[in-house]
């Protein structure tokens, strides 16, 4: 028999990502489901996803660990947001304990994605990374889950600045971050007023000579307590286990009540927002300059300052912040719109990420391209037109983490209809054409630049993804799968030898 004729290895399930959402659904798959084979495909040589490809100074979380944690693993750290090193420890030892670290199959980039009505089953086509230069080969599966995010890990978002080649000094974006960037006594500006800007301005300035984080406009910014006081205490009460449920509602609880209170009252979040900045930085033309933006909070995700050390470093005099426009680069620096120059050794690009659907995972059904952005998705979790598939995406306003394992939940509960059904595969169908709407409901610039490449949302239950965890746990638990997900049986029998 030749290797063309040997059939390729096929697996029940295929998880496509080792990062927090793959280590989860693989920890929910062989729980509920321990009689289906399955891997988990990850194109990088380690696990973890961001956590593991980022590396920028004080890289950490900002969600409250005890939500962005697994529900079945008890956060036992003492921050509660925690940095970016203690997070891979955590998704690497849930990955040991549970045997998931021996599913996973490193080096491995799914490239295609062509689903048989014949077969009924996934074929997929995988990159590996040879010494001389990628090999390729394939894999079939019974159901694919796409757990890779949505950002591009290979390409950031990185624009074209006039006269960058003229800068004399260092220029990184911290999707890349150098090993070996000595940052000592050094003069930066971080382009950027995101999450990223936020957490790299108070870590550079630890050691730099002075840091300038340069915005175009301003973003609601919150100092939270780094430690949770109240989780300490639960802790101290409770067994390990009791209280990660305990503190997991009160964090779920507060989280979705005050961006209730944000969506529903705008002027009043407002104005405890700028009153908590003023607070602490003792200026409220400062605050209103700089940290007070002209769009509602929520609008755009918050960015969190754990122990308000963003701002702490304002009043030691070790950052600055300045909302401007870049004119061009100069040689000693940046030349702003307003005719001032910032100078600098080094330029921290942290103008935001490149989004990249489902790890780049183009799929096909019968050898036919299925048009993503032409889709809707079903529940938050599988998509029209895409029999046996599911994506995970988090929570815009929420910890990642709470809405992944939703979808891990749901996974399975699809797996067990089609136990249950004797159903090969199925798809999610509509009686009616929703009304659409962007996958992502968030005013964010990353999101806006490559949302229309993305599925869609419609805007009723179960088209609509929600951003309300609470509401979520109710909708999830009581849908009837035979309502909207039809059964697809095999265009023909499928024998052994295909």
């Amino acid at each position: 028999m030749t290797d063309s004729a040997v059939a390729p290895e096929h697996l029940d399930v295929v998880i496509v990502g080792a990062g927090l959402s793959g280590i989860g659904a693989a920890y929910r798959l062989q729980t509920e489901h321990p009689h289906r084979s399955y891997a988990v495909l990850e194109a990088r040589a380690d696990l973890g996803g961001t956590w593991d490809l980022f590396r920028y100074p004080g890289i950490r979380s900002d969600s409250d660990m005890f939500t962005l944690g697994y529900p079945f693993k008890p956060w036992r750290a003492a921050k509660s947001i925690a940095d970016g090193a203690s997070i891979l420890d955590y998704i690497r030892e849930t990955a040991q304990e549970n045997g998931i670290d021996k599913r996973i199959r490193y080096g491995s980039r799914v490239i295609g994605a062509d689903w048989s009505s014949a077969r009924a089953r996934w074929q997929l086509t995988i990159a590996h990374e040879g010494p001389d230069g990628p090999e390729l080969s394939t894999l079939t599966c019974g159901f694919l889950y796409a757990c890779a995010g949505y950002y591009d890990y290979q390409q950031p978002h990185d624009p074209v600045f006039p006269g960058r080649a003229d800068f004399a000094g260092t220029v990184v974006h911290p999707q890349f971050w150098p090993a070996d960037l000595d940052v000592r006594g050094k003069r930066i500006v971080v382009i950027g007023s995101g999450a990223t800007a936020v957490t790299l301005v108070p870590s550079l300035a630890a050691e730099a000579e002075h840091v300038t984080m340069l915005q175009r406009t301003p973003t609601w910014i919150s100092a939270v307590p780094g430690r949770d006081k109240q989780a300490d205490k639960i802790r101290e009460l409770l067994p390990a286990g009791l209280a990660h449920r305990v503190i997991r509602t009160k964090n779920i609880l507060f989280m979705t009540g005050f961006y209730q209170y944000c969506r529903r009252r705008p002027a009043a979040a407002r104005k405890l927002l700028t009153g908590l900045a003023t607070r602490i930085l003792k200026d409220a033309e400062l605050v209103a300059e700089h940290f007070t933006p002209d769009y509602d909070p929520w609008d755009q995700r918050l960015c969190v300052a754990p122990d308000a050390d963003f701002f702490k470093a304002m009043k030691q005099g070790k950052a600055t912040v300045v909302t401007d426009r870049i004119e061009t680069f100069v040689p000693e620096g940046i030349r702003l719109a307003s005719g001032a120059t910032l100078p600098a050794d080094i330029v921290v690009t942290a103008t935001g990420l490149r989004l990249l659907a489902f790890g780049g995972i183009a799929p096909s059904v019968d050898g036919k391209p299925v048009a993503l952005d032409e889709q809707f998705v079903w529940q938050g979790d599988m998509l029209t037109g895409l029999p046996n598939f599911a994506i995970c995406v988090g929570y815009t306003n929420a910890s990642w983490t709470l809405r992944a394992d939703l979808t891990s939940r749901l996974v399975c509960k699809v797996l067990s209809h089609l136990d249950r059904t004797g159903h090969d595969a199925v798809v999610p169908q509509p009686r009616t054409t929703p009304t659409p709407r962007p996958l992502l409901d968030l005013n964010a610039g990353y999101i806006l630049r490559s949302i229309a490449v993305f599925p869609r949302q419609g805007d009723k239950h179960p088209w609509r993804v929600r951003q309300n965890y609470l509401l979520d746990v109710l909708l999830i638990a009581r849908t009837d799968l035979a309502r909207t997900l039809r059964p697809v049986r095999r265009v023909r029998e499928f024998t052994h030898n295909g």
